[in-house]
């Protein structure tokens, strides 16, 4: 069953951390971009970070400093560690897997930062 299942996420005071998980099943996971997004309440959804392939990542200017996306291609996982969270870091998480024009999602997990 192709699936990408998001973990993580919590309630974290601000300027705490968290580490969210995105276990993918069913496909060939090393050939596969990875990226992490997120909505807000009342907002689009936005990419957050996004690795290769090859290892190479890239971040919005909101997370920069702050967020580490990495994978591990043995366990078929994408992380995103998220340090120094902020109430804006609200959201609801996805992970998604894009490679030759299969395009999939995660169900999403719920990061809420407040004291």
């Amino acid at each position: 069953q192709v699936q990408l299942v998001e973990s993580g996420g919590d309630l974290v005071q601000p300027g705490g951390s968290l580490r969210l998980s995105c276990a993918a099943s069913g496909i060939m996971f090393r050939f596969y971009r990875m990226s992490w997004y997120r909505q807000a309440p009342g907002k689009q959804r936005e990419l957050v970070a996004v690795i290769t392939n090859g290892g190479s990542t890239n971040y919005a200017d909101s997370v920069k400093g702050r967020f580490t996306i990495s994978r591990d291609n043995a366990k078929n996982t994408v992380f995103l560690q998220m340090n120094s969270l902020k109430p804006e870091d609200t959201a609801v998480y996805y992970c998604n897997g894009y490679w030759n024009f299969n395009d999939l999602w995660g169900q999403g997990t719920q990061v809420t930062v407040s004291s």
